[in-house]
Parts: structure tokens; sequence; C-alpha cells
């Protein structure tokens, strides 16, 4: 048998992070924990878990620091609240059923342990590595999470440590601003004041990129550093070359044009998955979306229908939102072109996932009331980020 568990409590600098491992003394986790007791590592001194003196855990824990420890201060930090924390995170494990009492003599357990090095309070440290391990532990023992739960969730959070957010476009609708303005200048002031909103998407628009080039996503990312943005190259040619360059700008997707060779569409996906981007394929000037999905090895994330700016006056083309969505149950479809806060209810009413609109609010006076104005007719509530970084 083996388990395992993970927890992060806490705040910085004495933030707990506990990685475990749970098993039998004739298993894997045995032979790591004899491996750990035998072999030691300089700055990574594996101990026993202790409740005092004299007393250790019942089932038998290594600790092992995750951080190198580099001085007397450091080492007894972790032979003093975290290895008594750990221990009493065990025997209360124990105590409370989460392990079964006749199994504390067959199992053995290794848990890695993070003290940050500016940690100073002792008093937090014991309680959030009692915490982190007590938590880890039930996970570990309870098989959390289960493969449902990761895929469910996986999109919806972000890393605590990491700094900043990766969205994901999981929750539809969404409204996507196209920043076709190329002037960077005008196109910060826009992005400053457009609301903060899990359901806005921005789009550097293809004028600026051929302006700047694709690096006016990290530009745009020193105003809204969490957003979501599409770098609408309309790629036809060089897939592959340009969904990495798109990537390595740190923009979430890429755009590519329908009317570009099958192979070439292939590539883009297929690199751009690779790097974990979205594709979105551009339907504009192609009549037939259909015909060209139908060819992929792999479909785009997002179908945008689109109608040029200059043939605004004709009618929109959304007959199809019901087939494309038939192909694939996470296939999304975005529609463009002349987009207004009246139409909104008739492209989500048609299907669509994605309303893309430019003008509309990057040359309206008060850009922060239409941009909610847009928003409010999505009719969706902000995600519970609370919710989402708390356990269920």
């Amino acid at each position: 048998m083996l388990l395992v568990g993970e927890a992060l409590i806490g705040e910085e600098p004495e933030l707990a992070h506990v990685d475990l491992m749970v098993g039998d003394k004739d298993g894997p986790v045995g032979q790591a924990f004899a491996t750990g007791m035998t072999q030691l590592s300089a700055g990574h001194t594996p101990m026993l878990s202790v409740i005092r003196p004299n007393l250790p855990a019942k089932p038998s824990t290594l600790i092992v620091p995750k951080v190198t420890v580099q001085n007397m201060k450091q080492a007894e930090q972790v032979f003093g609240p975290a290895q008594a924390a750990v221990a009493k995170a065990v025997a209360d494990s124990v105590e409370d059923g989460v392990i079964p009492k006749d199994k504390a003599e067959e199992l053995v357990l290794v848990a890695s342990v993070f003290i940050h090095p500016k940690a100073s309070d002792y008093n937090k440290i014991y309680r959030y590595n009692y915490g982190a391990t007590k938590l880890a532990l039930k996970r570990a023992m309870d098989g959390f999470p289960d493969v449902d739960t990761m895929c469910e969730e996986k999109d919806k959070s972000m890393h605590a440590i990491m700094g900043f957010k990766v969205t994901r476009l999981w929750d539809p609708p969404y409204l996507q601003v196209a920043l076709d303005n190329p002037n960077l200048d005008a196109v910060k002031n826009i992005i400053s004041q457009l609301p903060q909103s899990d359901h806005l998407i921005l789009e550097a628009g293809t004028p600026l990129i051929k302006r700047y080039g694709v690096d006016v996503v990290s530009r745009l990312r020193e105003v809204k550093p969490d957003a979501f943005i599409v770098a609408d190259l309309k790629t036809l040619d060089t897939g592959n070359l340009e969904a990495r360059m798109v990537s390595d700008a740190t923009a979430d997707a890429i755009v590519v044009s329908a009317l570009a060779p099958v192979s070439t569409i292939n590539k883009a996906i297929n690199e751009a998955h690779k790097t974990g981007i979205y594709v979105v394929m551009d339907t504009l000037n192609e009549p037939d979306p259909m015909s060209i999905l139908k060819q992929l090895d792999e479909l785009p994330d997002v179908v945008e229908l689109h109608r040029a700016i200059d043939v605004e006056e004709t009618e929109y083309a959304w007959g199809s939102i019901d087939a494309i969505k038939e192909l694939s149950p996470k296939i999304m479809v975005a529609v463009a072109g002349g987009i207004r806060v009246d139409t909104i209810p008739d492209a989500l009413k048609a299907g669509a996932d994605i309303v893309v609109a430019g003008r509309a609010i990057t040359n309206a006076k008060d850009v922060r009331q239409v941009s909610e104005k847009f928003l409010d007719v999505l009719n969706k509530p902000e995600i519970d980020q609370y919710r989402v970084m708390t356990d269920f």
C-alpha cells in the first residue's frame, strides 16, 4: 500500500506545507523510511516524530525537512515545534480513527515538511504544521482528491504561492473585449478602465500585434496580470511556430484562421495544447466552418463565428452553433462582428459561449460603464475564490 497526501495551511513566513506518504513497513514506503534513516543528506537530516522526548508517534513517522537547514535556529524550529506538531497530528489521527489503531504497528509515514527560512513564531509553526499534517494524513487515507474532483476543480482556482492566476475558460458565457487600436498607450488606458471580472477576456487584436509584435501581451499584463489574453494572429502558415511564439509571450490563446491549410491548423492546435494554451479558429470569410472542423486531427477549443467589420450590414451567421457543439461537449463558440448590448441575448439564445465586442466598448466615452452593461447581460456571478481555496 502507498497512499499520498498533501496540505498547505497558514500564512507566510510560518506557512506550513506537508507532503506525506503512508504505507506498509514491508512496502515501498517502508523502504523509503529505512533509506531515509540510513542515508543522511546535509541540511535535510530526517528525524522521527516524537510527541515528547522518549515518546514517538505511532505509526512511526519520519520527518524530512524540505528547506536546507543552515543554522541552529532553523534546526531548533524543525526539531522543536515542527517535530512536535507532526507527531501530535499523527497521534490525534489514530485517536480520531483516521488511522485504524490495529494498523498503527503495520504502517509507517514519511512526511516532508516545509519551514520558511524567515519563520520565527514557534506557536504558528506548531499550529500550522499540526493542521497541515493532520489534513494531509486524512486526505491520504481518504484518497482525496478523487479523479472527478480534480477534473472539476482544476481550472477554478490558483496556486497559493505562485503569485498570479492562470485563468481558464470553464464557466461561460464570457465577454471578450477586442483591443484593435494599434496605439499601446490608448489600449492600456482602456484596459485600466475595464472592471475586474472572472468573465472578461482580453483580445490583443491583429492591428495591435502587427505594430508591436506578440510581446505586446506582456505589456497588457502590466495592467491586468491575471487576465485571460487572446493573441489574434489569424495564423495562416507555420502554425506550430506561431503557437509557440504566442505561448512564450504568455498569451492564453492563439487565433488561427479557418482559411489556413488544414495541416497548419493541425500543427497550431497540437503545439498550443502542448504548451497549455487554447486555440481559437476564426471563421472570417470561411462560409462552411463545419467542413474544416471535420478534417482536423484535433478540434480547436473555440470556434469564432466572425463577421468582418467591413460587412457588418449583413446578417449574423449563427445557425451552425448547434452543429459545431455536437462535435464535442468541450468546444466553445464565440460570436464576433458588431456585437452590442442589445444583441447579446440573441447570441446567448443561439448558444454562444463568448461574445466578442470591440468598438462598442473601446470607443465608449465611459468604458467601465459600458463594459459593465455588457457583463450584466451575461448574468454570471463572480467565482467564489474563497470557496475555491477552501476544502470541501
